[in-house]
């Protein structure tokens, strides 16, 4: 025992984290989490959305994205073992403002996977067409097969992660050489085919392009996730903040480089509603013919499928830590499976809803909805962010906080608001819905938010 209390003594590390990861591994993984795909799934809406305005409306997005990233950067440096926008808001701001923010962010846990089973069975309906009622009977398929592995534990490793973004790597590189070796055998080109990807005057408007922005932000969800890495990387402080905004610049600049080859390909923006979730593979065909559609089809619906098991687990991890806080229930929400150790009330809950709402939304309302809770938690953070480094660390000149700190912090809070407020009028409704259910929940459990808040931290995994 003596022998132990010293070793703890002389190495005060023993029981921390390894601080192993350098700026490139984080980037990696930003980049896994993302995936480089990742406005492919989405061409279509994205298209409708803003009227074929898809590269402009992504690359805002990557500005409101980078400004965000850096909130986040500097917050990790604050807290660098909690990694969450609700901690920063609830620490910064008021734990009022934290919980809602919480609440905010169980909505984009739980449709996660809600719209990665709508698009996994619109896309085998499409890929094998003839079966009556066949995205019906592929969302049910889909919602039991997410809802039975996580049942069973099983993860995708780090290693196939790996694999798969080389595979997407390979895919990307291939419908990059088809779309250049098409374009450069068109012989003549109509007016505006280069220029109006970024701006085209028969569709443009400002509020048309805003809305297309607040469904490309879908391109950009995950990368918030690189914080939560803090206590394993060599100089958090350094790493954290420039691996989540290099993350975020390289995603934007490789999603606008993807759709903007597959605009030039198909010169008409509109897409009709049975087209729209598999666009981007039947404008594929059109440079690379079946064998290139097929392929990226296949490479999207693999990715999909890690994503949507992926989201439905963290979404049942959040509900459990909620449920262990007392947030929620603890009797359903906080229970673990004696044997898997899953709390597998929550994953059939999360499960049933995925099943459930993709009869009762299509992809575009499932995907607004989630923006309407990320960009209300990006807003917080940034506001964290002015908070903290702004008003409260006076110590550094006024010139520099107000360049450095308040200028990042509040265009990433303006932009991400006017983002915000240009989705659909009905996904406002339904997330107001949504966010007076939650604060009345919280108001009740808190009596009227005088009791002390809970903290919606997920526990580690043992």
């Amino acid at each position: 025992m003596e022998e132990s209390r010293a070793v703890t003594a002389t190495n005060p590390q023993a029981n921390t984290l390894k601080r192993s990861l350098g700026l490139w591994d984080l980037i990696l993984y930003g980049i896994i989490v993302i995936q480089p795909t990742a406005p492919m799934p989405a061409f279509g809406v994205f298209s409708n959305g803003g009227k074929g305005h898809v590269v402009t409306s992504i690359l805002i997005a990557m500005i409101a994205m980078v400004f965000t990233a850096m909130s986040y950067g500097r917050m990790a440096r604050v807290y660098p073992s909690a990694g969450s926008a609700y901690t920063y808001v609830g620490r910064e701001l008021h734990p009022a403002l934290g919980y809602v923010t919480g609440w905010s962010m169980t909505m984009d846990y739980m449709l996660n996977p809600l719209i990665c089973t709508i698009w996994c069975a619109h896309t085998m309906a499409d890929m094998i067409p003839g079966i009556p009622l066949g995205w019906v009977l592929w969302t049910f398929f889909f919602a039991i097969l997410f809802t039975g592995l996580n049942l069973r534990g099983i993860q995708t490793s780090a290693r196939i992660n790996q694999i798969l973004c080389a595979i997407m790597a390979v895919v990307i590189a291939a419908f990059f050489v088809a779309t250049v070796r098409y374009i450069f055998h068109l012989g003549s080109y109509p007016s505006g085919y280069f220029t109006h990807p970024f701006f085209n005057p028969d569709t443009f408007s400002v509020k048309t392009v805003f809305h297309g922005t607040s469904l490309a932000v879908l391109t950009y969800i995950g990368f918030d996730g690189i914080s939560t890495l803090s206590e394993e990387v060599e100089n958090p402080r350094r790493n954290i903040f420039l691996a989540t905004v290099l993350v975020c610049v390289i995603t934007g600049a490789l999603a606008a480089a993807e759709v903007y080859g597959a605009q030039l390909l198909r010169y008409d923006w509109h897409f009709e509603a049975s087209e729209e979730i598999t666009a981007f593979a039947h404008v594929a065909a059109i440079a690379g013919g079946a064998k290139l559609a097929n392929a990226i089809g296949i490479t999207l619906l693999i990715a999909t499928i890690g994503s949507g098991m992926g989201a439905q687990l963290g979404a049942a991890r959040l509900l459990y830590g909620m449920g262990r806080s007392e947030a929620l229930p603890k009797k359903f929400f906080g229970a673990i499976h004696p044997k898997t150790r899953i709390p597998a009330n929550n994953v059939l809950l999360v499960g049933g809803i995925a099943l459930v709402g993709a009869f009762l939304m299509n992809y575009d309302r499932g995907a607004e909805l989630l923006n309407f809770g990320a960009l209300l938690a990006f807003m917080g953070v940034n506001l964290a962010a002015l908070t903290h480094y702004f008003l409260r660390d006076t110590a550094e000149p006024f010139l520099k906080r107000f360049v450095v700190h308040f200028l990042p912090s509040a265009l990433g809070f303006v932009i991400c608001l006017a983002i915000w407020l240009n989705l659909t009028h009905k996904a406002l409704l339904l997330g107001a819905v949504w966010m007076v259910v939650g604060i009345a929940y919280g108001a009740v459990r808190t009596k009227f938010f005088r009791a002390e808040l809970v903290n919606f931290d997920i526990p580690s995994e043992e």
